[in-house]
């Protein structure tokens, strides 16, 4: 039996096209154009299904939120004040917050300004002047972990600091203010979760933790808080930023995802790589919810803003619970609205923009977050865990894995009848924009040198084709089917084999943007198109205050 898919484009993304391709305004100032080029956007949705002590509870997750925040702003830069103070004009302050220091992240980390030097690697979750030969021959057993800063002490020898003594007045403040809220939790999963979390705050293990925000399934209100992705650290991808999302679960959409769960041992069997590579279980316990967010903070507010979250990454719960795919539509719509649709104009077949869809959009984005649980976990041959293997290259291509098999779900979906006939073409011309619309940041990230593998990966085997003409991309169907399966399989044989080497050669091939492609994001550039979104949120726009 065929699905429905879900609602379609309507007016409000012909309303994002029409306000993204306006003008700029003329001798404005230059930083203040940086700034203009993140949309504004209200982060609020309907609280009127909430009761009351749900509401009451809101305010002090804000709070919470916002200690989460003062501690990213160390993590990634150091001394807030004291930088913004020593700036007079308003909006070099308001492009500082954006991207949360000096360094323009959605181009290359390029300084901003002046004498202000490359940002560091490992931001400020190491010493500045650590070397890699100091750091291999530290002998500490925690020097790895995800929650401990290292520091030089007072002979100027490396030591680690762990987390919960490095900021252990906001976590000691922020842990006090979720047993509050968890007091006023009438659902008894959030309330074990938020009481477990303040626990880990000041212990340093999150896996209790971890284990109890697995639980949730009915729950209206949803808080993910404390150092969570490592990306922020780029120097060894160790260290956890700390950052928090609050939640307002759409229970209608999320209810239409129920299904997908049920059907993940079924999409791991349907992997297309041979039985070693795919032997693991994913835990079926996984959770697929859509939610409106209300509030970003920390690592995840910083420069591009997250559409979906999948979560825990302790491959632990992986195994014996799965993760919880959290889908963020109302950001995920504004990027669409204002972002994708007019990007897909000018750089997309106009006979094949038909295919750009926000079902298609929002599928996309759901399934790599899906795929995140699926594959490998541990090598096949005795290398450890693949994020062992891979060490520094291990975020980049796990969210290459991601991205392909979203892709190769959906084909598989389509096939079992859970998504229409048809749907296919519109996912793969919906990621093609996609890929445009990411590698705008650069390909400093770990999501933009997956995307440069993907996008040179597919032409080369014929996948797209660009007219020379007028500029614009095409999709084959039948090749652009063969090209993901065949990534599919090099990319879960990397993982599998823990094959550093392998995959540190492809993405010297891949992972960053040629001229050709280059001169085509800078027409995107010149054309006024927003870079990304950014946030007016917070108690008064929710009309908490």
């Amino acid at each position: 039996m065929k699905k429905n898919r879900l609602a379609g484009f309507g007016l409000l993304a012909l309303a994002g096209w029409l306000s993204a391709c306006q003008p700029q305004t003329e001798n404005k100032n230059p930083m203040q154009m940086k700034v203009d080029r993140f949309v504004e956007v209200e982060l609020t949705t309907d609280l009127g299904h909430l009761s009351d002590k749900e509401k009451q509870m809101l305010p002090l997750l804000l709070e919470t939120a916002q200690l989460m925040d003062d501690i990213f702003w160390t993590q990634a830069y150091g001394d807030k004040e004291t930088l913004l103070t020593s700036v007079d004009d308003e909006a070099t302050r308001a492009f500082i917050h954006l991207n949360y220091g000096p360094w323009e992240r959605l181009n290359n980390n390029t300084p901003f300004m002046p004498g202000v030097g490359p940002k560091p690697a490992g931001a400020n979750f190491y010493p500045a002047d650590m070397s890699d030969e100091e750091f291999e021959a530290f002998k500490a057993i925690d020097k790895t972990s995800l929650y401990t800063l290292v520091r030089r002490n007072e002979a100027g020898e490396l030591q680690t600091v762990p987390y919960s003594v490095a900021y252990r007045e906001e976590h000691q403040k922020a842990a006090e203010l979720l047993r509050k809220a968890a007091m006023l939790s009438e659902y008894e999963p959030l309330k074990n979760y938020l009481n477990l979390r303040a626990d880990a705050l000041l212990s340093d293990d999150y896996l209790a933790s971890d284990l109890a925000w697995m639980d949730m399934r009915e729950n209206k209100i949803d808080f993910v808080v404390g150092p969570i992705e490592n990306y922020e650290d780029a120097r060894y991808n160790y260290k956890a930023a700390h950052e928090a999302y609050l939640l307002i679960k759409d229970l209608e959409w999320s209810q239409r995802l129920d299904r997908f769960t049920a059907l993940l041992p079924q999409l791991q069997q349907g992997l297309p790589v041979s039985e070693a590579y795919k032997a693991e279980q994913p835990g079926s316990d996984s959770d697929m919810g859509v939610y409106d967010a209300i509030f970003y903070a920390g690592d995840c507010n910083a420069g591009s803003k997250t559409i979906a979250i999948n979560l825990p990454n302790d491959p632990v719960v992986h195994l014996e619970k799965g993760s919880r795919k959290l889908q963020l539509k109302n950001a995920m719509r504004y990027k669409f609205d204002h972002i994708l649709i007019p990007i897909a104009e000018k750089l997309i077949a106009s006979d094949q923009q038909t295919h750009i869809s926000f079902d298609a959009f929002f599928e996309n984005t759901m399934f790599h977050e899906v795929a995140h649980g699926l594959g490998i976990k541990n090598t096949i041959n005795n290398k450890g865990t693949v994020r062992d293997a891979h060490r520094d290259l291990y975020s980049t291509i796990e969210e290459n894995k991601a991205d392909i098999l979203g892709l190769q779900m959906v084909r598989q979906l389509v096939e079992m009848g859970e998504l229409e006939e048809g749907a296919l073409m519109d996912n793969y011309v919906t990621f093609m924009a996609g890929i445009f619309r990411s590698v705008r940041f650069g390909a400093s990230s770990a999501h933009g040198k997956s995307n440069m593998l993907s996008f040179y990966f597919f032409e080369e085997e014929g996948a797209f084709s660009r007219d020379a003409e007028t500029g614009r991309y095409r999709v084959d169907f039948e090749k652009m089917k063969a090209a993901v399966d065949k990534l599919a399989r090099r990319i879960l044989t990397l993982q599998g084999d823990g094959d550093y080497d392998g995959a540190q050669a492809l993405l010297a091939e891949k992972g960053f943007i040629r001229e050709a492609l280059q001169a085509d994001l800078d027409r995107i550039n010149a054309s006024g198109i927003p870079v990304d979104i950014r946030f007016k949120q917070g108690a008064g726009v929710l009309g908490l205050e």
